[in-house]
């Protein structure tokens, strides 16, 4: 492994899986307050845990894309990414510190393009644009 994947590595997991695990960890504290907390102490009351876990998996799961988007917003992972037309575009710089809020955003990425579950917990919130 070179030294350049190695680094990559590196950042990847602190500023991906790691920040990702700490977010989600404050989700299941008892004093945790939010709509991604209060479903998951309904989840874990009242349901099975099948069931519970099918709730809580999408959640993780955007949490998880959107550090990665956040650490490319913020140049913490800079990544180039060619298209299939073979242009290539900096996603720290083509994207505006916006891929995470593109990703997560009510009418954004998940809703646009995901053909699985997941919850929009601000999806009573619009823009005086929108």
């Amino acid at each position: 492994m070179t030294p350049e994947i190695e680094e990559f590595a590196k950042r990847l997991v602190e500023f991906v899986r790691d920040a990702s695990i700490r977010s989600n960890d404050v989700g299941l504290r008892s004093t945790a307050v939010g709509p991604v907390a209060e479903r998951w102490k309904r989840a874990a009351r009242d349901e099975t845990p099948t069931e519970f876990a099918r709730v809580v998996i999408p959640d993780i799961v955007d949490d998880t894309v959107f550090y990665l988007l956040h650490a490319i917003d913020e140049g913490g992972l800079p990544l180039t990414f060619t298209a299939s037309n073979g242009k290539a575009v900096d996603l720290t710089t083509e994207g505006g510190s916006e891929l995470a809020g593109w990703y997560m955003g009510s009418d954004g990425w998940r809703g646009t393009y995901s053909k699985e579950r997941f919850v929009d917990d601000f999806s009573d919130l619009r823009s005086d644009d929108s």
